[in-house]
């Protein structure tokens, strides 16, 4: 770093070395600063879609031979690095007719 601030090194030479660092995935902290997702090596993404596609099998499997009533819920796949977690929505309540009622009743008095 020294022959940087000296004017020794180039900035060829620096582009070089700032492109090796993102050429590592799951070992460059810069990286993975930049893009959680590359945190996971390939490998380790391969193996969680073969593990998803196993318990995907499997539920499918015991669904075929298994009645309606259950109450087997679909696996949920492996939460991967860089993706938002969904949240559940929230459930809407609906109003009754008396409440409706209510209020265009009360409307006209406003």
């Amino acid at each position: 770093m020294l022959d940087l601030w000296r004017g020794r090194m180039s900035l060829r030479r620096l582009h070089v070395l700032i492109q090796g660092l993102f050429k590592k995935p799951g070992e460059s902290l810069l990286l993975i600063d930049l893009d959680e997702a590359t945190s996971w090596t390939e490998t380790n993404h391969i193996l969680a879609r073969i593990s998803d596609g196993l318990e995907l099998s499997n539920y499918l499997f015991i669904k075929a031979n298994s009645t309606e009533e259950d109450g087997l819920e679909p696996p949920k796949p492996l939460p991967r690095p860089g993706q938002v977690a969904e949240e559940p929505k929230p459930q809407l309540a609906l109003a009754s007719g008396e409440e409706v009622a209510d209020f265009f009743t009360n409307f006209g008095n406003l």
